[in-house]
């Protein structure tokens, strides 16, 4: 029987979820009918059982070092456990010696590091989680890593920002295999969207705490940017306010914050725009000049950057009120 040959590479203290999420995602794709079906195995260092970072241990199909190809695609898991799996030339080693044998190369999380260990990201455009980028940015210089979207495709090589983006990028790859009718069976089966956008967003400002960048000029600009969104807030407007080149402002952004200033203006504008929007009946107009974005079809291509969908769909999708800006709810 022909097969999707799938093997996952896991670890010691892997992410249950990064696994489970492919996992549950290819199975639910095998039920509604993808052809020819998948067959994933959850390969390990020596074909021995891992514990999850969640602490359940996990069996394994087969011996990493067993595996041999042609494979589907190929996909390294995330976790706590990444930085050491990184670090293992064993791991690496199989990894880039699968890749060769693969039609696809994937990594979920943090497994990117395995990825850009084994020379795989190079002179590729790659995602992880958020919370780890500025590390991998900083070990692997010629990658180009981008914390924004939840998963991006370059090439055969797909790298998926974390956790649940993992049912993201397999619900994407089960569409590319199978069509979008069988992709939004496995999605309604799982109770998910169709699918996020890859561009969309990994958080946003306003539902977590920005971290605080550790230079001093930096922590005054991003106050600056976030305070007068409306105002002129152009690289030599921020570099003049700050008293130095643009050139070094947009040095300090890449080293404090992985964005250049220019950047880190359009997401504080998109995630304002988007507050409003889920918040306020404001007209797009309205928003937009809120936001320093001048028109609504400007609001538009920021927004569509940003979240993968126009303004007006996201308004729909995550208003909670109708409630003009400052009008108290009765």
């Amino acid at each position: 029987m022909i097969v999707r040959r799938v093997t996952l590479v896991g670890y010691e203290a892997a992410a249950l979820l990064d696994i489970a999420c492919v996992a549950s995602t290819l199975e639910t794709a095998n039920w509604h009918g993808a052809a020819p079906p998948y067959k994933l195995r959850l390969v390990t260092p020596g074909g021995r059982p891992v514990h999850s970072g969640s602490g359940i241990t996990l069996q394994s199909h087969k011996a990493l070092e067993q595996v041999t190809g042609p494979l589907d695609t190929l996909i390294v898991s995330g976790g706590i456990g990444s930085e050491d799996a990184a670090a293992d030339p064993v791991i690496v080693a199989h990894v880039r010696r699968l890749a060769r044998e693969s039609r696809r190369i994937a990594s979920v999380c943090t497994g990117a590091a395995v990825l850009a260990a084994a020379g795989l990201l190079d002179g590729r455009r790659a995602t992880t989680h958020w919370e780890s980028a500025h590390l991998l940015a900083a070990r692997y210089p010629e990658v180009e890593v981008d914390p924004g979207p939840i998963f991006i495709r370059d090439g055969n090589v797909a790298t998926a920002a974390g956790v649940t983006s993992a049912l993201d990028l397999t619900l994407a790859f089960v569409e590319e295999d199978n069509g979008a009718e069988v992709a939004r069976r496995v999605a309604r089966s799982q109770v998910t969207y169709m699918q996020r956008p890859g561009n969309q967003a990994q958080m946003s400002m306003f539902t977590a705490t920005v971290p605080q960048p550790g230079n001093r000029l930096v922590r005054q600009v991003v106050e600056q940017v976030t305070g007068n969104l409306a105002g002129d807030l152009t690289t030599a407007a921020l570099a003049a306010g700050a008293g130095v080149s643009e050139r070094h402002l947009t040095r300090l952004f890449l080293k404090h914050l992985g964005h250049t200033p220019g950047r880190f203006v359009r997401q504080a504008r998109a995630e304002a725009a988007a507050h409003l929007l889920a918040s306020t009946s404001l007209p797009m107009a309205a928003v937009a000049a809120r936001c320093g974005l001048g028109t609504a079809e400007n609001l538009r291509q920021v927004f569509v950057d940003r979240y993968g969908i126009p303004p007006s769909r996201y308004r729909v999708a995550h208003g909670t009120t109708s409630r003009p800006l400052g009008v108290a709810q009765q």
